[in-house]
């Protein structure tokens, strides 16, 4: 299993600071060290995963539980879409990945406040990400929202890059969620509840 690139950097300064703390005999500091930099290791893993082929077929972008369906007061795809939100804890696996195939239409970043990622105002008020993909005359929207503890979102792509279903576009750091905005006439496949995984797990069909 493959570690994202954004978390060498951890990984590599806590041990290395773990083996100068060891060979100047501060045990437990190496160990407390140590365990931190193995713990972002895990964190920042990156498996590999099979997705779904189908012409229709949302993906999901994020590994976590779906905490919220609903239709949002003011989305990016208007009127009638539908709202699907995941929880990310700092157990599950954070690159994200792109729901359809197709270009980057828009990206819009906002700064904000760091509420509890479960919160259903985290989606307004804090630091996010909004991305908007379309294949054809059909767009899906994602946000990628920041959570109590993270301090850093990551989108790796451009406006007008193509991307491919599942493909790794992002992360963010250290807790978080991720908001998927479906267009009117959508059905869904998941409910409030469910464990869904990025880029293997349906989400739903586009009309």
């Amino acid at each position: 299993m493959g570690i994202a690139r954004e978390g060498w950097s951890y990984v590599l300064t806590l041990l290395g600071a773990a083996c100068v703390f060891l060979a100047l005999h501060f045990h437990g500091t190496s160990g407390t060290l140590a365990v931190l930099g193995l713990f972002c290791a895990f964190f920042f893993r990156d498996p590999e995963r099979v997705t779904p082929d189908g012409p229709n077929l949302v993906i999901s972008p994020a590994d976590g539980k779906i905490v919220g369906i609903q239709e949002p007061p003011d989305g990016p795809l208007g009127a009638g879409s539908t709202q699907v939100s995941i929880f990310l804890s700092i157990f599950d696996v954070h690159v994200n990945r792109t729901p359809i195939s197709g270009r980057i239409e828009s990206i819009h970043y906002h700064e904000g406040a760091f509420l509890p990622a479960f919160d259903d105002k985290a989606s307004l008020r804090n630091e996010q990400n909004s991305i908007v993909v379309r294949d054809g005359d059909r767009r899906i929207a994602f946000k990628q929202i920041a959570g109590l503890i993270a301090r850093r979102i990551v989108f790796r792509k451009q406006v007008n890059d193509p991307v491919v279903r599942g493909e790794r576009v992002g992360l963010i750091k250290f807790g978080s969620r991720v908001d998927v905005f479906f267009p009117p006439g959508s059905r869904l496949r998941v409910k409030r509840g469910d464990r869904v995984q990025a880029g293997a797990s349906i989400l739903g069909e586009m009309p």
